[in-house]
């Protein structure tokens, strides 16, 4: 598939890099060096990332290290402090990043992740923050996906896949059980749509 070629593409390159050992890394801080955070957050979207804005995770939040011109964004994500999730979010993902955003600044203060939660919750309930307001995507194709398993809570390699927009979707919508694609919040504004590539998926 055009997909799994663009991904072995995008590794080859990054494996002729001997100064990187991308996939010796399994959690990013601040103190993560900011050339091993670009690669990993490029990583995501092979198709998109060398022209896209790129942010990376410093003492204050993310900064942006890359400005892009193609109206993607690439980042490492972290949901929960012990994952990482490199994404690159096309134009609609704007107000998603915004969120993302906020709970990195928030917890670069010291703010526990109960209120951190609370607080982006309110903010989408208040209306500002708000869902992408049109169909868009979010590449998730890097080989360095480390994220909370939804059953067991357990930190997991994850394939590569990619993510939908799918505000208040919840599996009534789309169907449920094996073949159907998982839903990141089921119900909730800032919900994702995951299809995971065939070529990706282990047999």
């Amino acid at each position: 598939m055009r997909i799994a070629g663009v991904v072995l593409l995008a590794l080859s390159l990054q494996a002729q890099s001997p100064s990187l050992d991308l996939a010796a890394v399994r959690s990013i801080t601040p103190q993560t060096p900011v050339d091993v955070q670009i690669a990993i957050a490029k990583s995501a979207g092979p198709p998109v990332s060398a022209a896209a804005t790129i942010y990376v995770l410093g003492t204050h939040g993310y900064t942006r290290a890359q400005q892009g011109t193609n109206g993607f964004t690439c980042l490492i994500d972290q949901n929960q402090p012990d994952v990482i999730a490199p994404e690159c979010f096309d134009a609609a993902g704007a107000p998603t990043i915004e969120a993302i955003m906020f709970v990195a600044a928030e917890r670069a203060r010291g703010v526990s992740e109960a209120e951190i939660r609370t607080a982006v919750k309110d903010r989408y309930e208040r209306g500002q923050f708000v869902p992408p307001a049109r169909p868009g995507i979010v590449y998730m194709l890097s080989d360095y996906n480390y994220l909370a398993d939804p059953d067991t809570h357990q930190i997991t390699h994850f394939p590569p896949h990619l993510m939908f927009y799918a505000p208040f979707l919840k599996a009534t919508d789309v169907g449920s059980g094996p073949g159907a694609p998982f839903l990141t919040d089921p119900g909730q504004a800032d919900n994702l749509m995951v299809v995971i590539p065939a070529s990706s998926h282990p047999h």
